[in-house]
């Protein structure tokens, strides 16, 4: 009897809810959906990562191999390579990205002139609408050994050419700035944002006990961008399994002399769906990264908890 009433209550309070906020439901029912659709609903398609897919068949008739399509990944001896280049350029990109995109938000904040404010920003924005191929067509002329613009001026001065597309240890330097261009002033946005919602009594506060800028930077703004900056840290993480595949490919392409320092999962599931034309096993791959990034992120949240509890996702 008692446990009838408190279905009852909470039927009551679901239908109570319903009708004070139901047009905020409404509201958010069209975000809901597209999750629903286009992120939980595919992954039933988990299960091709078991199977030795076939179209005809479809996804509940094609015959289950078990863990077969996972051997092709860990068996090849380039597993190691491509997992360990996937990680080590997103931690880089990670880690320049965060700190030169909260130096231009702070630049830019500390800027008094608001013309030179807003075309400077303008023009760090610019190059995130710029497409990796075309950036890949600029990069390609800078870099071309016989008439590359920079071997073009080393040459001038006496020195010898650099052959970028054939020197692996290059391109974590190159690809790094060439993210940096294209995403640091697009990433300052959120920080430029937060600093801008930090109350400025505390900045008059500081000015009247005689703080300096930097003092203000280092002793207010930047503790004030902790929480924005875990939270920024933990959604990027739970991507750092995944590379960069758009850039990467279209920078480097079928180079394999270039393989061992940029050549990330991504590319290689491309590569070898290419020439196996397994769907199994690529899906296995996309599981085997999925996982792990999950598990950054659940890991990277505890570690967040510990030391600044407000600033956890979960």
């Amino acid at each position: 009897m008692i446990q009838a009433t408190n279905v009852t209550r909470k039927k009551d309070g679901v239908f109570r809810e319903l009708r004070q906020n139901g047009s905020m439901y409404v509201m958010a029912l069209p975000g809901v959906l597209f999750f629903f659709v286009f992120a939980y609903l595919p992954m039933i398609g988990i299960v091709i990562a078991f199977q030795d897919y076939n179209p005809i068949k479809g996804l509940f008739g094609s015959a289950f191999v078990g863990l077969k399509n996972f051997r092709f990944f860990f068996l090849s001896g380039d597993w190691k390579t491509v997992t360990f280049n996937t990680v080590f350029l997103n931690a880089l990109f990670i880690s320049t990205g965060m700190v030169t995109s909260i130096a231009i938000a702070i630049m830019f904040t500390e800027i008094g002139n608001r013309r030179f404010k807003k075309v400077g920003q303008s023009v760090m924005i610019l190059p995130h609408f710029v497409s990796w191929p075309i950036a890949g067509m600029i990069i390609y002329g800078l870099l071309a050994t016989d008439n590359g613009l920079i071997n073009g001026i080393l040459m001038s001065l006496g020195c010898n050419k650099l052959s970028f597309y054939t020197q692996a240890s290059l391109w974590p330097p190159i690809l790094v700035i060439l993210r940096l261009w294209k995403g640091a002033g697009w990433g300052s946005i959120i920080y430029l944002a937060a600093i801008t919602g930090i109350d400025q009594e505390i900045y008059e506060s500081a000015r009247i006990d005689g703080a300096s800028r930097f003092q203000m930077i280092f002793r207010i703004t930047l503790p004030m961008l902790k929480p924005t900056v875990f939270l920024m840290l933990l959604l990027a993480v739970g991507g750092i399994f995944s590379g960069d595949f758009g850039m990467i490919y279209t920078l480097v392409g079928d180079a394999a002399r270039l393989y061992p320092t940029t050549d990330v999962i991504d590319t290689f599931v491309f590569r070898m769906l290419r020439v196996a034309n397994n769907p199994g096993m690529a899906a296995s791959v996309g599981l085997f990264q999925s996982v792990l990034g999950f598990l950054f992120v659940v890991g990277s949240n505890s570690l967040v908890r510990k030391f600044s509890p407000e600033s956890a996702i979960f």
